[in-house]
């Protein structure tokens, strides 16, 4: 396969993965019209994890963890990753748009590095990375403040600031454990102890159980689309992609789903971004720049020559940047 057709492919799966999670969240919009966030979030993981763990039986050589270790990451995973994370997401988005619940969430990849200062000792922030982190936490403030898109709903931005926290610690501490299990069966199983949590935290919340629910055509598409395609489908090309890519370039997925999650609540929810929530969507941006400063150069460069700004030199060191600089 020539470098190019890869480089397509890449940017199609790219793309794909942009789509599936941006509207995800005008899907989860739907849904929170007929059932409480908990109880919703749960069943989106049920059908997630069992749709994943089927793939991990055929693809992956190992389906369960193995020994203590591997299962302490998984039980992790599934409390922070799964469990708070989407009990968070689903109940800040209650108070607030579509688009703007997909903005703070960006904010988690400015948040993990925060986290891995303090929890691994290999991890450092300077004092552009903590600019970075006053940049992005700046953004999420003006996200609060901003009457207009936010509606004045404080405790959305909030609930939905606590989500992306969960998930940047739940991140690095699981890279902190030292257990190692194969990715794809992690995952499903991470889902099904996430789903199994937020069942059991449904009815403490004083939530209305199944019985209660009145389905519809719409609520059970909003609910296939949430677990097959971006969840299950969604994290297979999200790994795939890190393993083509690496971790910095899917990182930047995290900034093109906020924005079909503004078109897309726009066009199909009348839902309506202000000036303010651009503004620190933008602050928010620039943070992850901030930090990722050294790691962004090469995808930066890489993507100038691509797109014909940039002239490519003869001689580029192994991270495809001109070894002059």
């Amino acid at each position: 396969m020539s470098i190019g057709t890869q480089t397509h492919r890449n940017l199609a799966l790219f793309a794909t993965l942009a789509v599936l999670w941006g509207t995800s969240f005008m899907a989860i919009e739907v849904g929170l019209e007929v059932l409480p966030p908990a109880l919703f979030a749960a069943l989106r993981y049920d059908v997630a994890g069992i749709v994943l763990f089927v793939y991990g039986l055929l693809a992956a050589e190992d389906w369960r963890p193995r020994g203590r270790d591997e299962w302490v990451v998984v039980a992790v995973g599934g409390a922070l990753l799964i469990g708070a994370h989407f009990s968070l997401l689903f109940t800040g988005q209650n108070y607030v748009t579509s688009g703007v619940a997909a903005i703070v969430l960006s904010l988690s990849p400015v948040l993990t590095p925060l986290f891995a200062f303090s929890m691994l000792p290999e991890e450092r922030l300077d004092a552009f990375g903590f600019l970075g982190v006053f940049l992005g936490l700046a953004g999420t403030v003006v996200i609060a403040l901003a009457s207009g898109s936010v509606g004045g709903q404080l405790i959305g931005v909030v609930l939905l600031f606590l989500a992306a926290a969960s998930w940047a610690f739940g991140s690095v501490l699981i890279k902190r454990l030292p257990g190692n299990p194969p990715v794809v069966p992690m995952q499903a199983w991470m889902m099904l102890l996430g789903s199994a949590m937020l069942h059991v935290a449904s009815p403490v919340l004083g939530e209305p159980g199944l019985a209660t629910i009145e389905w519809s055509p719409l609520v059970v598409a909003a609910l296939l689309f949430l677990a097959v395609l971006c969840s299950a489908v969604g994290f297979i090309i999200y790994f795939v992609l890190l393993d083509r890519i690496g971790a910095v370039e899917i990182s930047l997925v995290n900034y093109a789903v906020p924005i079909v999650a503004a078109v897309s609540g726009w066009a199909f929810l009348d839902e309506h971004i202000g000036p303010a929530t651009v503004s620190g969507f933008l602050l928010i941006l620039a943070g992850f720049a901030f930090m990722k400063r050294d790691a962004l150069q090469p995808v930066v460069y890489r993507f100038g020559v691509r797109a014909g700004i940039i002239a490519p030199e003869s001689v580029v060191n192994a991270d495809g940047v001109p070894a002059d600089d």
